[in-house]
C-alpha cells in the first residue's frame, strides 16, 4: 500500500461512515441512522445535521492522520510514527501524510 492509498483509505472510510448514517434504504441501517430517524428532521434539518457530522469527521480522521505524521498530537503526545504494512513495506514516515490528507479531506480530492 502506497501513502496516498493509505490517506484515500481513509478518507474513504470516513465517507462510508457518513453515508451509513443517513442512509434510510440500507438493509442493515446503524443505530445512529435509527436514531437520525426518530429526530423526524425535514430536508433541511437533515443536510444541515449531515455537513455538521461530515466536519466532525473530516476534523477526527484528518487529525489522526497528522497526528501518526507528527504534525498534531494524539492526547498529549506529539510524535511522528513509521507505519508499515503487514508485509513490512514502508507506507508513511515523518511528514508523508499531511498533504495528502490536506488534499482529501479539505480539498476533496
Amino acid at each position: 500500500m502506497t501513502t496516498k492509498e493509505f490517506v484515500k483509505n481513509f478518507y474513504q472510510e470516513k465517507q462510508n461512515i457518513l453515508n451509513s448514517c443517513f442512509d434510510n434504504q440500507a438493509e442493515y441501517r446503524t443505530l445512529v441512522s435509527l436514531k437520525f430517524e426518530e429526530l423526524n428532521l425535514n430536508e433541511t434539518q437533515t443536510e444541515k445535521l449531515k455537513d455538521i457530522i461530515s466536519d466532525l469527521l473530516t476534523n477526527t480522521f484528518y487529525t489522526i492522520l497528522l497526528g501518526l505524521d507528527g504534525s498534531a498530537s494524539i492526547g498529549d503526545s506529539q510524535q511522528s510514527f513509521k507505519i508499515f504494512d503487514e508485509n513490512d513495506n514502508l507506507i508513511s514516515e515523518n511528514g508523508d501524510l499531511e498533504g495528502l490528507a490536506y488534499e482529501y479531506f479539505h480539498e476533496n480530492k
